[in-house]
């Protein structure tokens, strides 16, 4: 019988069972859209990479789906792919990984342990299309805990930013179905992306953050690339100077994950460094009709 092979990782952590869960099929050239679809689906993780064959020397072109759709871009699938290639010494870490999604090329590069890329397109900053008093109803938190009006801010995929005043009320978070139907399921982006400026040490700036989306029902994301991307884009446009951002998601789920983030300075502008570590948890396989 024919099967199609898949590793599975955890990406944006170093230790098995936190970070954010990856699937990553490799020769992945012969599925077909709807096939790989229905993998990610049966899988039910927040993403789902299949791989092509290279096209050159360290050329990989990638697809990325959630249970639901395609997605032109996703920081965790981005990372945890280029630590894959990596540990099957299928590229050489010495050299730039160039990744192929929809969205465009994305150049990885490895040190100290971690795959960093930078991201495919510039930050695109814009108003949210809901307010301050908006995000306290979505939220169920008290108008003094959320810091100003929502900003949109996206490298390729939209995220709703809301600074909250401390971690306090970062933990405390209750979300409303009913105002996020009205508010963020109308909107151009179904995904909010919450965080806590908790520290700011020169150019070295540490972040608490949760991201809240919908598939089929709202759901919470314990490590996410392209928000942590759409953040760290947003902060540099508020000062020149070099951003580094250490960004921690996944606390309040139980599994803890640290994202690596970087803007300005010797970076083009408007474009966002990622990086992180991942590891290998676990293998496995479909069964494909002849």
């Amino acid at each position: 019988m024919k099967t199609a092979e898949y590793y599975l990782l955890d990406v944006f952590t170093a230790q098995p069972f936190t970070g954010n869960p990856l699937a990553i099929f490799l020769e992945a050239d012969e599925l077909t859209t709807s096939t790989m679809q229905a993998m990610a689906n049966e899988l039910n993780l927040a993403e789902t990479v299949f791989l092509s064959a290279a096209t050159g020397p360290n050329h990989y072109p990638m697809r990325i789906f959630t249970p639901t759709e395609e997605l032109p871009f996703a920081g965790h699938p981005t990372v945890g792919t280029a630590q894959l290639l990596a540990q099957l010494k299928l590229v050489s870490p010495t050299q730039t990984l160039v990744l192929q999604p929809p969205i465009g090329e994305l150049a990885v590069n490895y040190e100290q342990g971690r795959a960093t890329f930078t991201t495919a397109q510039p930050t695109i900053v814009s108003d949210s299309t809901f307010d301050r008093i908006t995000a306290v109803e979505l939220l169920g938190l008290d108008i003094h805990q959320v810091i100003g009006d929502p900003v949109l801010s996206s490298c390729g995929l939209p995220f709703h930013l809301i600074e909250l005043t401390d971690v306090a009320a970062l933990e405390s978070v209750h979300i409303s179905t009913t105002t996020w139907a009205s508010a963020v399921a109308s909107s151009s982006a179904e995904q909010v992306y919450l965080y806590v400026i908790e520290q700011t040490n020169g150019a070295e700036t540490v972040v608490k953050s949760r991201m809240f989306c919908m598939h089929t029902s709202i759901c919470e994301d314990p490590a996410t690339g392209s928000a942590a991307a759409a953040l760290t884009g947003y902060l540099a446009t508020l000062q020149p100077n070099t951003l580094q951002c250490t960004i921690h998601q996944g606390v309040e789920m139980g599994r803890p994950s640290v994202i690596y983030t970087a803007a300005n300075g010797g970076i083009k502008p408007g474009f966002v460094q990622v990086g992180g570590n991942a590891v290998v948890v676990g293998k496995g396989e479909f069964y494909l009709e002849q």
